[in-house]
């Protein structure tokens, strides 16, 4: 005869901790009439929420060619002076806001420790700052289009 535990059979509650086990379940609650039991299992963490992607398909379907001849004429050095790249995943902002100007132009002159764009990542605003001295000769991305890590943002010569 099993032995009885609380008022379910210890037979009983290794099928329920099977049960939980296999089918990876954080729980599970049996109930019969006034008898009730709950087996747990491991810690249920749920999966991390996928992010929306910060700009549209077609958008970044068309940059897509633009961007790779740029990286491209970079590598093949037929650009040169210095390749301001993308230190995180993001979208950049080439203004503070909408209604402001850019933080810089074509032709800009700008110093080491000036603020260039913002890289927004996880809602996050991201200032970034311009690690060399000189005159911005291009950018290279769009305002609002989604940057990857390392990505050249714009070269300053």
């Amino acid at each position: 005869m099993d032995k009885i535990y609380g008022q379910f059979e210890l037979e009983t509650i290794e099928k329920l901790a099977k049960l939980v086990s296999e089918n990876e379940l954080s729980e599970i609650t049996v109930e019969d009439g006034d008898r009730k039991i709950t087996v747990k299992g491991k810690k249920f963490t749920p999966p991390p929420a996928m992010m929306p992607f910060a700009a549209p398909v077609q958008q970044a379907a068309a940059a897509a060619p633009v961007q790779a001849d740029r990286e491209e004429a970079q590598t093949s050095g037929n650009v040169s002076g210095n390749a301001v790249k993308s230190p995180i995943v993001g979208t950049f902002y080439a203004a503070p806001s909408p209604d402001k100007p850019p933080f810089v132009k074509v032709g800009d002159s700008v110093k080491k420790g000036d603020v260039i764009m913002i890289i927004e990542s996880m809602k996050l605003m991201n200032e970034i700052k311009s690690e060399f001295d000189g005159t911005v000769k291009e950018i290279l991305v769009s305002d609002g289009q989604a940057v990857e890590y390392d990505q050249p943002i714009m070269i300053i010569e």
